[in-house]
């Protein structure tokens, strides 16, 4: 009897039914899209975040760079006086550490031994400038006709009057200067570091053994433009290297030009058993803080910086629209739910009182309160199950809908040196220790179980609250009001 006048009374009251859905559809799918593009952002910032410090990394420890108080820092460059007739091209390197004051190759083993430390493992960024050209040879031309320029020329070139007259013309310098980055890596623990945020797409990465090899992974974007392929050689400071590797950042924005082992990263730039930044990872994701404590605590003098430290840093279209997102949108959405349910339970509560002769009539013929009023809500109960289904077609489509456009935002990691955030290194690696870099990243918005889920118990929610509304409403009716109603 309660399924056959429940679906009597529905299709009978359709308009008004629909009008219900529709409401509770609406918010809804507010809530489903908001939510899987938050989710969308938080995955856009964590393949920001692993482009910056490698996958697996869950925190680094670093000491601040230190200003200097002079200028013998700064690059200098010399180059060969060449003897007649010996010109040629010339170059000369300047290798040096970025970013960081260094740190005792020990300080790694020291922060592996903290509790909660799963692994570590050092690393040495390095900034190499390297200034490569010619000079070339002014010509002597003798002046022709004589005159005061002959005389002035004459006294510069030869001194006296029985030497030839003339000027060296021509002649200059052609030097070009490549600005790249060099990561010095520790090959016997491949997978934890900035170039585990690299697939290799050519050739090999490092083997363990290769502790103290001249060999090299190039980024793939580095060697597009050196035209380096695997095979190749590069040359830093005299010392060859072949490349055995092409590197490709998942984010397409890599942490280094070059690698190579840590070894020969220190031996380049004369820091024999030192590192610049400690890659962490934690034994437990949940208690990082608590790691990340001890570090400070017991390993003195130095900076830690964990995933969500540089969370915070991150600027850009993709941090606004996170806000966005979280804030506004999950604000809206509530508002939004919130009057979808006042409207449902008004609705319905004017629906019941428009039936007052019928459930009059109905308790007239025996009809119990409760029952009367189980009938109201298992009616507003099918109403909300209707939009609830019409919510989420209507969430997923508006979630497909983002992905298939696939908007793009940027996330700018601020530059400039520090104390571990992007620019100052921290998580940064070694091309990201010196100027901000912006990152493009696409938006997606992955919908979950979990998020369908919300969206069934918010159109479950829906039902009782309009129920309640009608259910009260009907429990008042007496039979009289019934007879009231009868002209």
């Amino acid at each position: 009897m309660f399924f056959t006048y429940l679906r009597r009374e529905l299709r009978r009251r359709r308009k008004a039914a629909l009008v219900v859905a529709s409401g509770l559809a609406l918010g809804i799918a507010l809530v489903i899209v908001v939510t899987s593009v938050s989710s969308g952002m938080g995955r856009a910032q964590d393949k920001v975040l692993q482009s910056l410090y490698g996958l697996g990394t869950d925190m680094t420890v670093t000491k601040a760079a230190q200003p200097q108080a002079d200028s013998s820092e700064r690059p200098r460059f010399q180059f060969d006086a060449r003897e007649s007739g010996s010109e040629g091209e010339q170059s000369s390197d300047r290798v040096m550490v970025q970013g960081f004051q260094t740190l005792s190759a020990s300080t790694v083993t020291e922060v592996d031994e903290q509790s909660g430390v799963a692994d570590a493992v050092g690393g040495l960024s390095l900034q190499v400038i390297k200034v490569s050209g010619e000079f070339t040879r002014g010509q002597f031309q003798q002046n022709e006709g004589g005159g005061d320029a002959a005389g002035r020329q004459g006294g510069a070139s030869g001194g006296g009057t029985g030497q030839p007259q003339g000027e060296v013309r021509g002649g200059g310098a052609d030097f070009d200067v490549n600005n790249y980055s060099v990561y010095g890596t520790d090959v016997t623990k491949p997978a934890l570091g900035p170039l585990t945020s690299s697939k290799i797409t050519s050739g090999r990465t490092f083997k363990p053994a290769e502790t103290d090899a001249k060999v090299a992974v190039v980024d793939s974007a580095y060697a597009k433009e050196k035209k380096l392929k695997v095979g190749s050689t590069v040359t830093i400071k005299s010392v060859t290297y072949e490349v055995v590797g092409i590197a490709t950042a998942d984010s397409g924005d890599s942490a280094a030009n070059l690698y190579i082992p840590l070894k020969q990263a220190q031996t380049l730039s004369d820091s024999k058993d030192k590192v610049t930044t400690i890659y962490v990872r934690a034994s437990d994701s949940q208690k990082i803080d608590s790691v990340k404590s001890a570090i400070q605590k017991n390993v003195s003098d130095t900076t830690v910086t964990t995933s969500a430290d540089l969370a915070d840093t991150v600027s850009g279209s993709l941090s606004t629209a996170s806000s966005l997102a979280t804030n506004v949108g999950k604000w809206l959405s509530i508002a939004v739910l919130i009057a979808a349910f006042l409207v449902a339970g008004l609705l319905t509560s004017s629906a019941v009182s428009r039936r007052v002769r019928e459930f009059g009539t109905l308790k007239a013929l025996g009809w119990k309160s409760g029952r009367v009023t189980r009938q109201v809500v298992g009616e507003a109960m099918v109403n909300g199950l209707l939009g609830g289904a019409l919510g989420i077609a209507l969430g997923l489509a508006g979630a497909y809908a983002v992905t298939a456009v696939s908007p793009t935002l940027q996330a700018q990691l601020g530059g400039g040196g520090g104390t571990g955030g992007p620019g100052g290194g921290g998580f940064g690696g070694p091309g990201r220790q010196v100027a901000a870099k912006t990152l493009d990243v696409a938006l997606t918005a992955p919908v979950s179980v979990t998020t369908v889920a919300i969206a069934v118990g918010l159109a479950v929610a829906g039902g009782l609250t309009a129920g309640a509304f009608g259910g009260w409403r009907a429990s008042r009716l007496r039979p009289a009001d019934a007879l009231r109603r009868v002209e």
